[in-house]
């Protein structure tokens, strides 16, 4: 019995050590090695200021910027209270939400069907993506606010849409932090006066 007791607390401290401490140090090491900027989170800076990461939604709600996904994620977009809304299809709290939203989205493109991603929340409630249609769908207005041609913003979007991950996984999507700085790169707004 005593030996077995010796063995087992021998080998927990064992694997402690090598599963909690070596193994761990290890992957982190190699992973800031060869990928540095995904195992940073891939953080986007504009003029030496971190605005944000890639990989995490934010709400945009100037006319200016392309809008994002809605966010259920805490107060909108909390990486630490990532979630989806909880609400079934059935629930009135959802459908009079999703409502007001196609509504809201309609006053900037009448008579353009919406696209279900700019008023349906994603699962984990901060996803940076929207499909190339809700991107297509806001050219007008992000155009409009600029004070620049919907061509040029169509070009700048078809710039920034990704597609499938080696062809056949996921969908088209366009990231909407990266394309918002490039947009404020090539089209800076002018203050008023």
């Amino acid at each position: 019995m005593k030996k077995n007791l010796i063995t087992a607390v021998l080998m927990t401290i064992a694997t402690t050590i090598l599963l909690g401490i070596i193994y761990p140090l290890v992957v982190t090491g190699l992973a800031q090695l060869l990928f540095p900027r995904q195992a940073n989170g891939e953080l986007l800076e504009q003029h030496g200021k971190l605005v944000g990461s890639s990989l995490i939604g934010q709400g945009f709600t100037s006319p200016a910027y392309f809008h994002s996904r809605p966010s259920a994620a805490g107060n909108g977009y909390d990486a630490a209270n990532s979630n989806g809304s909880q609400l079934g299809p059935t629930n009135q709290k959802l459908v009079d939400r999703v409502k007001a939203d196609v509504a809201a989205a309609q006053a900037d493109n009448p008579g353009a069907p919406v696209p279900i991603d700019l008023v349906t929340t994603s699962a984990s409630g901060i996803d940076p993506h929207i499909t190339p249609a809700a991107a297509a769908f806001q050219i007008r207005r992000v155009a409009a606010a600029r004070k620049v041609s919907e061509a040029e913003i169509e070009k700048l979007v078809q710039e920034h849409t990704q597609n499938r991950q080696w062809g056949f996984l996921g969908e088209p999507r366009v990231n909407v932090l990266e394309l918002n700085l490039e947009l404020d790169e090539r089209f800076p707004l002018t203050p008023a006066k």
